[in-house]
């Protein structure tokens, strides 16, 4: 028995596929896949402003992709299981290259977690 995907309403798919259709938002819900974490992290990754990674994590938060969790003074985000459109969202990321070697790299720098 083949298990049906939970519909979503073409306004809300449309939403979703208008913020990840952003190469920098589709690579950051890729790296929240596995991963928490916080805006100095998508900084040296992505290499542009502390303003602009904030500005992309609160549309995806607005619409309910990620959540934050405080810790301390500091605001990790990850992928928000718990939202409507989290099938959809996995679907889409399954057919998105790993982006593993970025966290890696940003190990390797010693900036993981940075402003811990």
């Amino acid at each position: 028995m083949e298990v049906k995907a939970k519909e979503i309403e073409i306004e809300k798919a449309s939403i979703v596929l208008k913020l990840l259709g952003d190469k920098t938002r589709l690579a950051m819900m890729k790296l929240l896949e596995k991963n928490e974490c916080c805006v100095c992290e998508f900084v040296a990754i992505f290499n542009i402003s502390q303003s602009a990674i904030s500005q992309h994590l609160r549309k995806l938060r607005d619409v309910g992709l990620v959540k934050e969790n405080r810790k301390g003074q500091w605001i990790f985000y990850s992928l928000n299981k718990n939202s409507e459109l989290y099938d959809m969202v996995l679907h889409i990321l399954e057919v998105i290259p790993s982006q593993d070697e970025r966290m890696k790299e940003l190990e390797k720098q010693g900036l993981r977690i940075s402003c811990e």
